[in-house]
């Protein structure tokens, strides 16, 4: 998913638990591997290890 922020595209990545609920938000400007485990570390870190992780 991605948002323009200024008119510059900037992507969104979300960590939604397994009700629908969104733990943790986050926007980057690039949407790359770097991004993906910064994201995933962070959320870890704050709620722990997920029983699962599906991507789409």
């Amino acid at each position: 998913m991605f948002v323009k922020i200024n008119g510059e595209r900037h992507d969104l990545w979300r960590a939604v638990d397994h009700e629908g609920e969104v733990l943790e938000s986050s926007v980057t400007k690039k949407r790359d591997k770097k991004a993906a485990l910064k994201f995933l570390k962070k959320t870890i870190r704050r709620y722990g290890q997920p029983e699962a992780i599906v991507t789409d």
